[in-house]
């Protein structure tokens, strides 16, 4: 049985990742210069959300950073701290630091104790220091007492007056004066907006948390609806009245509205003076009989006590209003669909359903065609019928795993920070499209991936601040992440505004290692394709970001197990760009199914450029069991699928072979011999390696409509470990 509070403590952790997600766009905004007032408190109701969470849970340590985070936020807000560049900086140092305490929390990982520490010795640096006046000091003479005084029993003692100097002198106002509150306690408008009601906060809970400051009286007005959308709901239409019978101060209100701050409207009044509501309140009241004038002094004492905080308690309120066109703006901006959060493994588990569902049709599709069912018939077409909706319904299953890259970009910008202050380099980070959506595995994945890219960006690609004045640029290099659809696939683009790419001394390199021979002539394309060779490093020395010659190598490796290809393109003295495709899903691709030696297999569509049916002299032998075809002038590797992966000996090409042109390399062709083409479909993808292993050349696996279990080729690997050295290479050769 679970435990409901690890179950909630696992909501709160959830709930930080967005608010912490929110807290980093905020801070973003600040340090380009777009914040206003209401992006300040964006990110100030965000810390202050993860403290108040973080207090219930007894996490200290997030506690005590959050505190003195939003304490800074908190004096940037009420303008008494300007918001500079010095400050921006510090604040997303701080965002780091807030998101490892968070992470740590939640892993039960160590804190790093020192970084905090510093951090929040930084922020205490522009913490506003409250002056406290001196205490005046107060001579209490001495009083003796004995039983003689007391006098008999029932009698009221007769004790010697105290000798205390007035209220004035202490700094206390009188109670008479307009900083106390009044007799009539406390009156609140209280008009929450919809969005309140969006975020999932009560008002009914904080109308009782008012009935704890003392008696309330409570009114409530419906306002008519304005327009189509105020029929369905009560957002921005109701508006309570109460009054407060109580000693409290206004502030005690504003903190209880605090967390629904900029959600509603809010006025908090001191009433003068008693009002006719109040009249059933003697019944309270001591009797007639009994002496009242005595205990007044000592029930009036302690209320000017807290009149200092008077002051602070109103600067809230003219804050409010204020800017009131930008605050609905942001409000409007702010508002968002209606979300519902479910765990993962329900939507896997829907998403498995749904893949058996289109495995289920592509068996009912095998059964009609055998039967040679007539192609108008009812069945055929509601077959037809049936093919379309089980295709949208694993469209939109396949869009709830898909989720803005907005996360992964965001964590990327903590890499730019870290990678730039190592190298001692200004570095500037742009993100676009954050919005585009991509599937949830992938953005996981992805994460490593980008981080060497941008590390290599920044230590090889930026050049530093005096060789870029000399150029004529700007001192602050710029890295774009950008994400964008095309073509029934994601796109992410890493770019930078840097060098480019020293294509002669990667070359160099390469020959150096043994890469390449020495005689080979190479296009600038092919060039940049040595850079993700294993082993291949143009770094002098090594680094904490470079230099050991495991970075782009990896990035291919991961890209393409995700069933995607990575690109390069540089312009010398302008930038690199390396552009990642990936699809939209990994769990349903469209393949094409071929049979080779009566086996059946699967190959991704989006690596085929073309389809080719050979005549015997089409192919050109150059080399012992090696041939090509010339495309268009291009002469094209050839490779007999059956005999690469061991089903059949090397036999010559018949008549009427069909010839797989593909592209697994940017501007590199290769052509795959397969027996017959099948059909063209969507698989389900079935993965293997948990079971299996890596197996070269081979993808995943899938279920077709026969029941037939059919292997999903990944072309690029499958190329590679064919000619048993780099393709770029190989088609150098046999050209």
């Amino acid at each position: 049985m679970s435990d409901p509070m690890q179950e909630i403590m696992a909501s709160f952790f959830v709930e930080c990742e967005e608010l912490h997600e929110s807290l980093v766009d905020a801070l973003q905004s600040m340090a380009d210069g777009e914040g206003d007032v209401e992006t300040i408190n964006v990110a100030f109701r965000a810390v202050h959300s993860i403290k108040g969470g973080a207090g219930a849970f007894g996490l200290d340590a997030l506690v005590d950073f959050s505190h003195q985070f939003e304490t800074v936020m908190d004096a940037c807000r009420s303008g008494t701290l300007a918001v500079d560049d010095r400050l921006n900086e510090l604040f997303l140092r701080c965002s780091d630091m807030l998101s490892d305490l968070i992470r740590c929390s939640r892993d039960g990982e160590a804190i790093d104790e020192a970084t905090a520490e510093g951090l929040i010795a930084e922020l205490a640096t522009f913490a506003p220091q409250e002056e406290e006046a001196p205490a005046e000091e107060i001579e209490f003479q001495p009083m003796t007492l004995s039983l003689d005084d007391l006098g008999a029993p029932g009698d009221a003692p007769d004790l010697p007056p105290l000798d205390l100097p007035p209220l004035e002198d202490l700094g206390i106002a009188p109670p008479d004066e307009d900083t106390a509150p009044a007799a009539g306690g406390i009156k609140v408008v209280f008009a929450p907006d919809r969005e309140l009601y969006e975020s999932g906060n009560e008002p009914l809970f904080l109308i009782k948390a008012l009935a704890d400051l003392g008696d309330c009286r409570t009114s409530v007005a419906l306002d008519a609806p304005t327009d189509a959308d105020g029929l369905s709901t009560l957002g921005g239409r109701l508006t309570w009245t109460i009054e407060i019978d109580t000693e409290a101060q206004p502030s005690a209100v504003h903190e209880i509205f605090e967390f629904v701050d900029g959600l509603c409207k809010l006025q908090v009044e001191v009433l003068e003076g008693t009002t006719e509501a109040a009249a059933p309140l003697p019944d309270l009241a001591p009797p007639a009989d009994t002496p009242a004038p005595a205990p007044a002094p000592v029930a009036e004492a302690p209320k000017p006590a807290p009149a200092p905080a008077a002051a602070p308690a109103a600067a809230p309120a003219p804050a409010k209003p204020a800017n009131g066109e930008k605050a609905a703006k942001a409000a409007t901006s702010a508002k968002a669909s209606p979300t519902v959060r479910v765990d993962l493994e329900r939507i896997e588990r829907l998403v498995n359903l749904v893949g058996e569902l289109v495995i289920n049709q592509a068996m009912l599709s095998q059964s009609i065609a055998e039967e040679n069912i007539p192609p108008n018939s009812p069945v055929t077409n509601g077959l037809d019928e049936f093919m379309q909706l089980t295709r949208n319904i694993q469209e939109s299953v396949m869009m709830i795993r898909a989720q803005p890259v907005k996360s992964l970009f965001q964590r990327m910008s903590r890499i730019v920070r870290e990678s730039s202050a190592a190298v001692g380099k200004s570095v500037k980070l742009v993100t676009d499209g954050e919005t585009t959506e991509i599937d949830k595995t992938a953005i996981e994945r992805l994460a490593d991936p980008l981080t060497h890219m941008i590390r290599n960006a920044v230590d090889h690609g930026l050049e530093d601040a005096a060789t870029r004045v000399e150029r004529g640029k700007s001192e602050q290099g710029e890295i774009r992440l950008k994400a964008y659809h095309k073509s029934g696939r994601v796109l992410i683009e890493v770019s930078d505004d840097g060098g480019g790419i020293n294509r002669e001394k990667v070359k160099a390199k390469a020959i150096q290692n043994g890469l390449i021979p020495e005689d080979v002539t190479l296009t600038d394309t092919e060039i940049d394709q040595l850079l993700f060779l294993p082993g291949f490093s143009t770094a002098n020395e090594v680094s904490n970001l470079s230099g050991r010659g495991v970075g782009m190598d990896v990035v291919k490796t991961q890209i393409t197990s995700l069933g995607g290809r990575v690109t390069i393109e540089s312009t010398p003295g302008v930038g690199t760009t390396f552009a990642i495709s990936l699809p939209l899903t990994l769990a349903v691709l469209d393949g094409m199914v071929v049979t080779v030696a009566s086996e059946t297999l699967v190959i991704p569509l989006n690596a085929i450029v073309e389809t080719l049916t050979l005549a015997v002299d089409d192919l050109k032998p150059v080399a012992a069991g090696q041939s090509v075809l010339c495309v268009r002038d291009q002469f094209v590797p050839v490779f007999d699928l059956g005999v690469e992966l061991g089903y059949r000996d090397v036999a010559p090409v018949q008549e009427g072979t069909i010839a797989l042109l593909l592209s697994p390399e940017e501007g590199v062709l290769v052509a795959l011999l397969v027996d017959t083409i099948e059909d063209q479909r969507q698989v389900v993808i079935k993965g293997m390696q948990e079971s299996y292993g890596r197996v070269p050349g081979v993808a995943a696996a899938t279920i077709l409509g026969d029941g037939q279990i059919a292997l999903i080729l990944d072309a690029n690997d499958l190329v590679q470990n064919a000619t048993g050295e780099d393709l770029v290479i190989k088609q150098k050769k046999v050209s």
